[in-house]
This record gives C-alpha cells, sequence and structure tokens, in this order.
C-alpha cells in the first residue's frame, strides 16, 4: 500500500494517522508540491483534481480525498470500532465528516494556509470562522470525551490535524479547554504518530 503526501498537508496527515491508528505498513510517497508534481501527468493519473493524499492499495485500488480514505480504511478491514454500523452512529460520524470538509476546512485550515503558504484569504474571516466552530466543538464535548459515542472513531481523526494545528494559523485554542483535551486523547492513542510543526503564527513567538 502507497500513501502519497505532503508532510505540511493536514489532509495528507489524516490519512497518514489513520493508517498508523490502525497498525497498517504503508508506504509514505512525498509529492513535491512546491515544484508542481501534484499537476504532472504521473500524479494527475492517480488524481485528476491534482491533490494530496492519495492511496493506491496492494489491489491496485486508488482512493483520494482524506475523509475517503478514512471510510475506505475502517470499512475494509471490518472496523466497526472506528466506523459504526447503527444508523444514527453512522450518521453522527457522517456529520462530522462533513464538518472537516466545511467549517474545519474554511476555518482552522484556512487560517493555516495563510501563515504557512501564503494562501490570500481574508485572514481575519477565517479565522473568526475558526472560532466559530471551536466554540461549537467546547459545547459538544462539554459532557463527553469523544465526538461520537464512547469510543474515538474517525470523526475524531478527521478533525485532529487542523485543530492541532490551528495555533500555526493565528487561532489560539486557550479558551478551549475541552478541545485541547481530546486532541490530547488522541495524541494518547496506540500509533498516534504527530503533524509535522511549522513555526508560523503563535508559534512564531512560542
Amino acid at each position: 500500500m502507497k500513501l502519497y503526501h505532503h508532510p505540511l498537508s493536514g489532509h495528507a496527515h489524516r490519512a497518514r494517522l489513520f493508517v498508523s491508528l490502525l497498525g497498517l505498513d504503508a508506504e509514505l510517497v512525498e509529492v513535491d508540491l512546491l515544484a508542481g508534481e501534484h499537476k504532472q501527468p504521473a500524479f494527475l493519473a492517480l488524481n485528476p483534481l491534482g491533490q494530496v493524499p492519495v492511496l493506491v492499495d496492494d489491489d491496485g485500488t486508488v482512493v483520494s480525498d482524506s475523509n475517503a480514505i478514512l471510510v475506505y480504511l475502517a470499512r475494509k478491514h471490518d472496523r466497526t470500532d472506528w466506523l459504526p454500523e447503527d444508523p444514527a452512529s453512522l450518521a453522527a460520524v457522517q456529520r462530522w465528516l462533513s464538518v472537516a470538509a466545511g467549517e474545519l476546512a474554511f476555518g482552522p485550515a484556512a487560517a493555516r494556509l495563510v501563515t504557512v503558504f501564503g494562501s490570500r484569504h481574508n485572514p481575519q474571516e477565517v479565522i473568526t470562522r475558526a472560532h466559530g466552530l471551536l466554540a461549537n466543538l467546547e459545547r459538544h464535548l462539554e459532557h463527553r470525551d469523544w465526538l461520537v459515542g464512547a469510543a474515538p472513531t474517525i470523526a475524531d481523526v478527521s478533525l485532529y490535524s487542523y485543530l492541532s494545528s490551528a495555533p500555526e494559523g493565528n487561532v489560539d485554542l486557550a479558551a478551549y479547554p475541552n478541545v485541547r483535551a481530546l486532541l490530547a486523547r488522541i495524541e494518547h492513542l496506540t500509533g498516534f504518530v504527530p503533524f509535522v510543526r511549522t513555526a508560523a503564527g503563535l508559534r512564531a513567538a512560542a
């Protein structure tokens, strides 16, 4: 199994983290985004959108999109602990995957794009959006350890990378103890691999 990734991509880390949490072996293939390797024909043959991550399984199955990779691996390896089968829990997990692709991507992830990659997003707009998401998460986690049910699921994995790196986008997590506790619980899971830190945003002064 191969995982095409870039170490500074939170989407790629999301997939890499879950591969490791499942205890699977994967060859990590770094895609040189700065050199435009993701826009070359060889990579576009794997993902026409030119985005990392991409998973190529041993049987030749190609899966692009980080959340799709989470679902694929959980289903293939029959890990109903990570992706429940009962309708209510499955719907709850899907809701958070949608948040990861929506509010998270256009909030904390976008704020980090500004400081780490020089994106032209409006900094104040995306930081404000990030705090809106964090406030909702803080309330949701008031009386629970995990986003869905009593154990970690791919919902938690889908949010981890960009929440943990939010300070790099000048999004302060100090006011969100429940969110920080969730991140710490994920970091103590067997198989956890950290997301590469950069000295950007609030971490530049740390």
